[in-house]
């Protein structure tokens, strides 16, 4: 009976996972009457991640500008409490339960005529490698900040990885409602801890329950805030929602005094003044060579300097920026389309048990229905039923330019960091993967969902979400799940149980560090018997050495010098 459960399963997603979604179950997006130039697609284009610790505000923030950019009617808070709103980011039945972002999503949205597309990263340590592929896709990259913290451990790692990709950085100094840390001191932590120097575009006025606005310096205007009106962002009908709650006057309007009291009057001249004398020009190509960083403030929760800020970005940020190809640098205005794989997620509709590949678009057009070739298994792929994201939510696309990220649900055909290309063959870096520190044998608990078992590990870790590997005995063939952290492998089993219906048990292996062996399968012939190290193979099928800790991969690195070089990353194959 199990088996044949589980056999009408399979044929049901078979039926519907690739190229699976009924085109009366999906929206279209009309092509434009009128096609334009491909380089004013290209400029109107804004791709950006936004990075932060836990808590700093980062789902409040993606959900209010998508509100400004009318993507959203209403802004839902994310709060630990039943009945509570869920955010668009956060579609996942676990985001919702725990509040926390846990998956990279992308979302796309139109606003004062550019396309903007948001990438929206989990903040917590443990997803890590998620948000690495994801910054990866980007452009730009915004860096949340809670002002009553400061810079915190997830914040720095994050940083570092959006300057290892050379992208330019807005901070974005969040939570001013609250009691903060004052601004000179977040910028001095900025460039203290970061080597970064910062230009603060706009400036707090008072903080917590004095907070009254910000002072927009490139304008030299006070935006003055009513936190009474603004506490319910929605806006009656009829009302303008973007400006609703908000006064602008010049610096020196002379009821400025009045609507913000003597005392912060006071306090803001006199920052007014050090700010000029720190400099008043702006300099962007700092900014966008990421050895600058643009600072501003406000509060998501309130809707403080949020749209000031989108504004701004707009005029700061860059377009989609040329890569890097085994054929040379490829410029997003190219002619001939270039993408690649950054992220796979299974089971976004769950009713479909779909598989989407997560595409950034690099050059050229993308058509719906075009043919293009990956690199990595020099296969012919059409792509017939391409898709807009906006979180869980998605649309029939017709075209997309650089810069752009597309959904294509076609499983089983694109690895993460897989190349697509037509015309003249080229392939872009691989993704690297990090080094896990955690390992457990996933089994399965119930032996009468055999196969419902095997889909599940076949989609999910597909996704890259955790690595997986196996062990060289035939006889074991269970994955070993490799993570990060820990709650790695509790949304692993909560979305085994959820979407497979397969509760699964985890063995714990005494293991904090893998390397894999870049000399293959030959040097670890040649090295014979390897002590304090056990060897298992990765998902492509390459040897890695498993380790208790540090000191027994340097001892073994000393002891038998055949076993060649370990490294910390694991790249796919190479598409030669």
């Amino acid at each position: 009976e199990a088996e044949a459960e589980a056999e009408a399963e399979d044929g049901e997603a078979a039926a519907t996972s690739s190229d699976d979604v009924p085109p009366d179950k999906m929206k279209t997006v009309p092509s434009s009457a009128v096609e334009r130039d491909l380089a004013t697609e290209v400029n109107s284009r804004r791709t950006f991640a936004i990075i932060s610790h836990p808590d700093a505000g980062k789902t409040t923030l993606t959900e209010k500008l998508l509100y400004y950019g009318g993507a959203i009617q209403e802004a839902g808070a994310v709060r630990a409490r039943r009945g509570a709103k869920a955010a668009t980011s956060d579609w996942m039945e676990m985001e919702k339960q725990r509040g926390i972002s846990i998956s990279s999503t992308a979302l796309s949205f139109e606003y004062d005529g550019f396309t903007l597309n948001l990438l929206d990263t989990p903040g917590h340590a443990d997803f890590s490698e998620d948000t690495y592929r994801t910054v990866s896709a980007a452009d730009n990259a915004v860096m949340l900040v809670d002002a009553a913290k400061g810079l915190e451990p997830q914040t720095r790692k994050l940083f570092e990885v959006c300057r290892l990709n050379g992208l330019p950085i807005f901070t974005f100094c969040n939570k001013l409602d609250r009691p903060s840390l004052e601004p000179l001191e977040l910028l001095d932590q900025i460039e203290r801890e970061f080597d970064l120097p910062t230009y603060a575009v706009n400036w707090p006025i008072g903080s917590g329950d004095a907070f009254k606005g910000v002072y927009h310096r490139p304008t030299r205007e006070v935006h003055l805030f009513d936190a009474a009106v603004t506490k319910e962002s929605r806006a009656k009908k009829g009302e303008d929602k973007s400006t609703k709650g908000l006064s602008v006057l010049p610096v020196g309007d002379a009821t400025l005094t009045e609507r913000i009291g003597e005392e912060l009057h006071a306090q803001l001249m006199e920052d007014i003044e050090l700010l000029d004398e720190l400099g008043s020009d702006l300099d962007l190509d700092a900014v966008h060579a990421g050895s600058l960083t643009p600072v501003f403030f406000g509060s998501g929760m309130n809707n403080f300097g949020v749209q000031l800020f989108l504004d701004t970005f707009l005029g700061y940020s860059v377009r989609p920026r040329g890569r890097e190809t085994s054929d040379g640098v490829i410029g997003p205005t190219d002619d001939a389309f270039t993408g690649f794989v950054f992220k796979l997620q299974a089971n976004m509709d769950p009713r479909h048990r779909d598989k989407v590949a997560f595409v950034r678009v690099v050059s050229g057009k993308f058509e719906r229905g075009m043919k293009v070739t990956n690199a990595r298994t020099k296969k012919a792929v059409a792509l017939s039923r391409p898709s807009q994201l906006f979180g869980q939510d998605k649309t029939v696309l017709e075209c997309g330019y650089a810069g752009d990220v597309i959904g294509l649900n076609n499983p089983g055909s694109f690895a993460i960091g897989d190349t697509l290309y037509t015309g003249k063959r080229r392939v872009l870096p691989p993704i690297p993967t990090f080094s896990p520190e955690l390992f457990a044998y996933l089994r399965n608990a119930d032996t009468g969902k055999y196969k419902q078992f095997q889909k599940g590990v076949a989609e999910l870790l597909g996704e890259g979400a955790v690595q997986v590997m196996y062990s060289r005995d035939s006889l074991k063939q269970d994955p070993i799940l490799a993570a990060v952290g820990q709650l790695q492998f509790e949304v692993v089993q909560a979305r085994m149980a959820q979407e497979y219906g397969v509760e699964t048990t985890l063995d714990m292996l005494p293991f904090n560090v893998a390397r894999w062996v870049e000399g293959g399968w030959d040097a670890v012939d040649a090295a014979g018997r390897i002590f304090n190290a056990q060897c298992v193979k990765d998902v492509w099928g390459a040897p890695v050495l498993l380790f208790k800790n540090a000191w027994n991969v340097d001892q073994l690195v000393a002891d038998t010098p055949e076993i060649g070089t370990l490294s910390p990353f694991s790249k796919p194959p190479a598409a030669d």
